[in-house]
């Protein structure tokens, strides 16, 4: 009981914080305030959707981690048009504290396929969760259909952000990129 009443107040607490940044977004007419203001915000809506898929556990707080990327590629595709997410998933489970970072890393590369990869006429992202890779490992797969990466921005945080949520998480980041698109690969262990 004491947890979910901890759960309803932390999800209050995003609420506020997703709502300040709305108020904000209304003080500037500056398109370019308004996509940082969009892209922080669908990065605490990432962390919110984790809390929301906490379950307590006589082990500890553990995500079952398809529900939340389900949830997460939800909210997503509520954000854009013209944008079709498919999500396939294996049903695992990780401690919060390692599901976190891989929402997060899932949320900037469909976020950056979404803003890079994709004219007027939108694309497909593909999201694939798969256990049993490796020695207890699981791979977070990210694909889109777009325009493939021209030029790397070598000074962009996104790139530099999913890197060091691999890294958290004892995990790796593979990225292929061509003229039909781009496909991001997490490999991360399933225990600490």
């Amino acid at each position: 009981m004491l947890l979910r009443e901890m759960q309803h107040r932390v999800k209050n607490n995003f609420q506020l914080i997703l709502s300040s940044i709305s108020l904000q977004k209304r003080r500037y007419q500056a398109a370019e305030v308004h996509r940082a203001l969009d892209h922080v915000a669908s990065r605490i809506n990432a962390i919110s959707l984790a809390h929301d898929q906490l379950a307590p556990r006589e082990e500890g707080q553990s995500v079952r981690l398809s529900s939340y990327i389900r949830a997460l590629c939800a909210a997503i595709r509520q954000q854009v048009e013209r944008v079709d997410i498919d999500v396939e998933c294996d049903d695992l489970e990780l401690s919060i504290d390692r599901a976190l970072p891989v929402g997060l890393i899932l949320n900037e590369t469909a976020m950056n396929s979404i803003k890079h990869a994709f004219g007027f006429d939108g694309g497909r992202i593909k999201v694939t969760l798969i256990g049993g890779v490796g020695y207890g490992e699981a791979r977070l797969t990210v694909s889109d259909d777009g325009c493939g990466i021209q030029k790397p921005n070598e000074h962009g945080s996104g790139l530099k952000l999913i890197d060091s949520l691999a890294r958290q998480i004892g995990g790796g980041i593979h990225q292929e990129t061509g003229a039909t698109g781009t496909t991001t690969t997490l490999t991360f262990p399933l225990m600490a």
